[in-house]
């Protein structure tokens, strides 16, 4: 499985420092080009490599981690998914203000999957502040604890696993209706609490 990554902010880098840990390739891109990303992509050889939007969009997982005001035009223009796996690592919020989004009460989720129309759209790596989750899962002796939410079955499977495989505890709260409203920031109740498995 390929994986991209649209965003290369503090969550989007944190999720290449991660996949780079693991030993997983990925592609990354930004609004300003590939060659803006030199420094990230020196740190992570041979593991992320800078690519464009369009061709990061090109991956079967792809990780979108874009301020949410930008979101629409970082993904207008990209092509049909085809039913490829869209995580949306996003909140209604930006910093440095955190001023909620007016939804018209949907949750950010409902509102992000009319952006990526085909995609299989799962909830995840939205919960934590990016020093969190790009720190050891398990500096507390156990597991940090991931949600991931969304509407198709084997679409989550495949998030589930990748994040086993990146050292976490993948929590599955259900369809987007219900688990993205609790994980989603501001709102949800489950946003920013660092929770451990043990054993």
């Amino acid at each position: 499985m390929t994986i991209g990554i649209i965003g290369a902010g503090k969550i989007g880098a944190a999720i290449a420092r991660i996949l780079a840990r693991a030993g997983i390739h990925a592609t990354i891109a930004n609004s300003r080009g590939p060659e803006t990303l030199t420094d990230l992509t020196t740190e992570l050889s041979p593991w992320i490599s800078a690519v464009t939007i369009a061709e990061a969009a090109q991956a079967d997982m792809v990780f979108v981690a874009v301020p949410w005001s930008k979101l629409p035009a970082a993904l207008a223009g990209l092509p049909n998914w085809g039913g490829r796996i869209v995580v949306d690592t996003n909140n209604s919020v930006e910093s440095p203000l955190f001023k909620p989004a007016d939804l018209g009460g949907r949750t950010s989720s409902e509102v992000f999957v009319g952006m990526v129309p085909g995609a299989r759209v799962v909830k995840a790596f939205n919960h934590l502040f990016a020093a969190l989750l790009e720190a050891d899962p398990s500096s507390e002796g156990g597991k940090r604890v991931l949600f991931y939410s969304g509407d198709d079955a084997d679409a989550k499977v495949e998030v589930g696993q990748l994040i086993e495989r990146l050292g976490f505890f993948g929590l599955d709260l259900g369809s987007l209706a219900v688990g993205a409203k609790l994980a989603q920031f501001p709102g949800g109740p489950l946003p920013a609490h660092n929770l451990v498995r043990f054993g």
